[in-house]
């Protein structure tokens, strides 16, 4: 599977934002703090229909592999292996993976929880005003002078 056929973890609504808060507040990405941060579990739920404490008690198939358990390099390259790219924009490990690992296996391997019916469509980029442009036009006619 191509690079740019994955599915984007950090694409999915509201992964960004708890991506953000992870980088300014390193508790969010602590598995133990859960607590702490509700809105951790809301975007779960939003996004895989389960809770952190949900996935937690959820039933495994006997041939589970325990993916949410490896490193989180061993975690890029198995999620990767299933469809799913779990790094940031420096191709670095999401800080927020220790807590998507688990719901995200879940959902995608279909034992609990579900994947979003809609294709992930990322925020279209900004359009920047081509301000340059315009002082390349200015100095244009002022030659002309």
């Amino acid at each position: 599977m191509t690079q740019t056929s994955l599915r984007r973890l950090i694409d999915l609504p509201g992964v960004a934002d708890l991506e953000a808060m992870a980088l300014m507040k390193p508790g969010h990405a602590d598995p133990a703090r859960r607590d702490e941060f509700p809105e951790v579990d809301q975007v779960l739920t939003a996004v895989f229909g389960l809770t952190a404490g949900a996935a937690e008690d959820a039933v495994r198939p006997d041939d589970w592999d325990g993916i949410e358990r490896l490193s989180p390099l061993d975690q890029v390259e198995a999620f990767a292996a299933e469809g799913w790219d779990v790094t940031d924009a420096k191709r670095k490990p999401l800080r927020m993976l220790a807590v998507f690992a688990e719901p995200l296996a879940l959902a995608m391997r279909g034992a609990a929880g579900s994947l979003p019916d809609a294709p992930f469509v990322p925020e279209p980029k900004e359009e920047r005003d081509a301000w340059g442009a315009g002082l390349a036009a200015e100095a244009v006619r002022f030659r002309k002078r």
